[in-house]
């Protein structure tokens, strides 16, 4: 194999290191994946990338940079080997998109502020993607994202159009109202009142100026820190969670609230 080691690497070469393990004499295991098969380990490197930027880690943000630009890559070689197109076909698009949002940079529109600058961008995305009418826009929000993400960002584009609550307590009194109607809801119509007060909680997130994805996943990592104290304190007693009634549970809970 003809390959040159070298102290430092460039694109080129991760281009090139790609296209050896893909070949016919490369790895068994990169040169049968598909887009499919592949597809979750994009995702997960893209939430661990998150996760290093959380953690203000930049020794980590790096490394997982690197994973997600490996996923770039690993489909653009797929594309190319398909005739379809190469990686640096994906960056002459984003490079063109980057020029075409940005008139006030690179052309002569005037937006002195964020706000502009966003308008302009919403604007010239629409455009871009020929959307005609304001439900085209709420059409093209990901199927593949988060469902409190996709809910949020569906929210904002209807704002847009006009269609939003006019202050945060009528969010908040329709968020109590989809809670009464779950109380109230049969056996069959429960869940569609589930989802409902689930997407009237977004908005509230959303008009409060909270992403409802991170406030959700705090309060995950919440949960499972507060119910660690609240099994150690049982455990330092000799007791078994699964042995304790819920009652007994509550009070250990209470006292786990307490520790820092």
């Amino acid at each position: 194999m003809d390959f040159e080691f070298k102290e430092r690497y460039g694109m080129d070469d991760l281009l090139e290191i790609m296209r050896i393990l893909r070949s016919e004499n490369g790895c068994p295991w990169d040169k049968v994946q598909t887009h499919k098969s592949i597809r979750m380990d994009f995702i997960e490197e893209t939430y661990e990338a998150c996760e290093a930027i959380d953690e203000e880690d930049s020794a980590h943000l790096r490394e997982e940079l690197g994973d997600v630009l490996l996923q770039v890559v690993f489909h653009s070689q797929i594309e190319a080997e398909q005739g379809n197109f190469t990686f640096y076909d994906a960056v002459n698009d984003v490079c063109q998109k980057l020029v075409e949002r940005h008139p006030h940079v690179f052309g002569n529109v005037k937006a002195d502020t964020v706000g502009e600058v966003l308008s302009n961008w919403n604007d010239i995305k629409q455009e871009s993607h020929g959307q005609e009418t304001y439900t085209d826009t709420l059409k093209g929000v990901s199927h593949s994202f988060p469902a409190l993400m996709r809910a949020q960002k569906v929210g904002k584009r209807a704002k847009r159009a006009g269609m939003d609550f006019p202050d945060v307590q009528s969010a908040v009194e329709s968020l109590r109202s989809e809670i009464d109607e779950v109380i109230s809801a049969d056996k069959e119509h429960e869940a569609e009142e589930l989802g409902d007060m689930l997407f009237s909680a977004v908005n509230v997130c959303r008009l409060k100026g909270y992403d409802a994805e991170e406030l959700l996943t705090r309060s995950t990592g919440k949960f499972i820190d507060r119910f660690e104290k609240t099994e150690d304190l049982i455990r330092c007693e000799g007791l078994d969670m699964k042995a304790l009634d819920i009652d007994k549970l509550d009070s250990y809970w209470e006292r786990a609230k307490k520790l820092k």
